[in-house]
């Protein structure tokens, strides 16, 4: 009995021995990352232009860029804005170089600037960078005059991708979208480019990265990124299912069942929304305030959210997300979900059921309109079943609502240039900034402006244009809170929503630190910070 009473003292002793020798390890030692091999990222579709200058709406060409290119604030050791807010100095750091090993200075920058701003190259980024002239100071400094102040200039600064001069630099501009080097880039980011494997037809399978040993911030700690492409989205799980790939993003909320093997997921918010834009010219009814509220007052957002996303989206009721600085909270307030005060609004206001139809209507002037519309909705599956659910809670209202389903190329180049359209849903995609001045001063309501509710309002012009040139940022919320609340008030859109970006990788995936990313390709940012592997080291 004594022998077996010691065995278990003993016992006790060393477990207790070994887990508080755990807990001292773990009280003196930290996790840190160590270098791993490989990681395989999956992307659907085909890279064509991997040159930050001209590639725009190819999402893969972006996601390529963003692993090859780096942003300049990763090349700046510090900068200086004068007191006006129009002249900004940049001063790089010394001995940055490209992956070929060729020195990286203030020409490339410079360079870049310049055939962005020229017509010839059809950059995409050509606005972005109108009235506004760089100059070589120095091999490190470059100095830029805006004609302006704009208080988000550096947010341009930071998120601009160089291209190399002396790659470029012999060929035109026009002649840019030619280049192999577009297909085998020189780029300043963490990973440089080794070689693609393609088929016989021409498809593309891979990309092979390894780390850029010029690459100005800290190195990576994966030696080795490749790229695998697919044509679409069952594919591209069914390679994450049979561990082809190490990780993916942009998953669709209803296919996170798909995911069959271990496997983390990774939210992130997104600084975009999608909403019904109203184009008053197209339908009386649509200049009347009354109508215009009815319709928010019909719209279940709540319950689109659930449906359509599994509740992975943020509700949004104005033109500033609520993760952004200088929301303002007030505009919350004022929202609400009812079929019943919506049918009343419209009945007080003259607009009465049809007893034929079922749809309300209701005579001005000479002619009788009828509360039946045509909405405008891209091909994507998502805005299709938004527009069939605000069909359904509308006609219980008496609304009619016809949605009219186009690819996105047809919307962009047939609708929205004309404006050819009572209502369109469409997402409104800002920087990590809230400059929303694009989306709805006046200036921009007719193409190739983005104001595409036609919205004009002078007192929100006048307080856009103060939020761009204010750089206190104090004055600069104060006019962004109120032309929250003017916008709102005069009810240009019904603001849907804006979706969850999701990433799923595997589950030993750290670094992924980004809360918030303006596109897709930014998930990229701080790549050089993943790791699949941590050990524990003494403090």
């Amino acid at each position: 009995m004594e022998k077996y009473a010691f065995g278990g003292a003993f016992l006790v002793f060393i477990l207790s021995f070994f887990f508080f020798s755990l807990l001292y390890l773990n009280s003196k030692t930290v996790q840190v990352p160590v270098s791993s091999n490989l990681y395989t990222e999956g992307l659907i579709g085909q890279p064509t232009f991997i040159n930050p200058v001209i590639s725009g709406g190819n999402d893969v060409d972006n996601d390529l860029s963003e692993i090859v290119f780096g942003n300049l604030e990763d090349l700046i050791d510090y900068y200086k804005v004068d007191e006006s807010g129009k002249v900004w100095n940049i001063f790089l750091k010394s001995d940055l170089k490209w992956s070929d090993g060729k020195p990286l200075t203030s020409d490339d920058v410079v360079y870049t600037i310049e055939t962005i701003q020229d017509p010839s190259s059809r950059s995409p980024l050509f606005a972005t960078w109108q009235g506004v002239a760089a100059e070589r100071i120095s091999e490190l400094e470059i100095e830029f005059n805006l004609r302006a102040p704009y208080a988000f200039f550096l947010d341009n600064l930071n998120k601009f991708k160089v291209i190399p001069k002396h790659i470029f630099g012999i060929i035109p501009p026009s002649n840019f979208r030619l280049s192999d080097y577009n297909l085998e880039p020189v780029g300043s980011g963490p990973y440089k480019f080794v070689s693609y494997d393609k088929r016989k037809d021409g498809f593309i399978t891979a990309y092979h990265f390894a780390t850029n040993e010029n690459y100005a911030t800290s190195t990576p700690f994966i030696r080795n990124f490749d790229v695998s492409f697919f044509q679409d989205t069952a594919e591209i799980i069914k390679a994450f299912n049979n561990k082809k790939i190490d990780g993916f993003g942009n998953l669709d909320p209803k296919k996170i069942a798909d995911i069959k093997i271990s496997r983390k997921f990774i939210e992130a918010a997104m600084p975009r929304y999608y909403a019904v834009f109203f184009n008053p010219n197209s339908h009386e009814a649509l200049k009347e305030k009354i109508v215009r509220q009815a319709m928010e007052l019909a719209t279940d957002k709540k319950k689109i959210v659930e449906k359509i996303f599994d509740n992975k989206a943020l509700i949004v009721n104005g033109p500033l997300l609520p993760t952004m600085t200088g929301y303002n909270p007030a505009t919350e307030s004022s929202q609400e979900f009812s079929v019943e005060k919506s049918a009343e609004l419209l009945e007080k206001n003259g607009w009465t059921i049809n007893k034929d139809s079922g749809i309300r209507e209701k005579k001005i002037g000479s002619n009788i309109f009828k509360l039946e519309f045509d909405v405008v909705v891209p091909q994507i599956q998502f805005l299709i079943d938004t527009a069939n659910i605000m069909k359904e809670d509308w006609k219980n209202a008496g609304i009619n609502l016809n949605p009219v389903v186009l690819s996105p190329s047809e919307i962009n180049d047939e609708v929205i240039k004309t404006r050819n359209y009572q209502m369109i849903i469409f997402g409104n995609i800002l920087k990590n900034n809230p400059d929303i001045f694009s989306f709805w001063h006046s200036s921009e309501r007719f193409y190739p402006g983005l104001n595409l509710a036609i919205y004009e309002n002078k007192k929100v012009d006048e307080l856009l244009e103060s939020a761009r040139k204010e750089l206190k940022e104090e004055k600069r919320i104060e006019s962004l809170g109120k032309l929250q609340e003017l916008i709102n008030e005069d009810k240009p859109a019904i603001f849907l929503y804006s979706p969850a970006y999701i990433y799923v990788g595997p589950k030993d995936l750290g670094g992924f630190t980004e809360e918030m990313i303006s596109s897709s390709a930014e998930r990229f940012n701080g790549l050089n910070k993943w790791h699949l592997r941590t050990v524990r080291v003494f403090k």
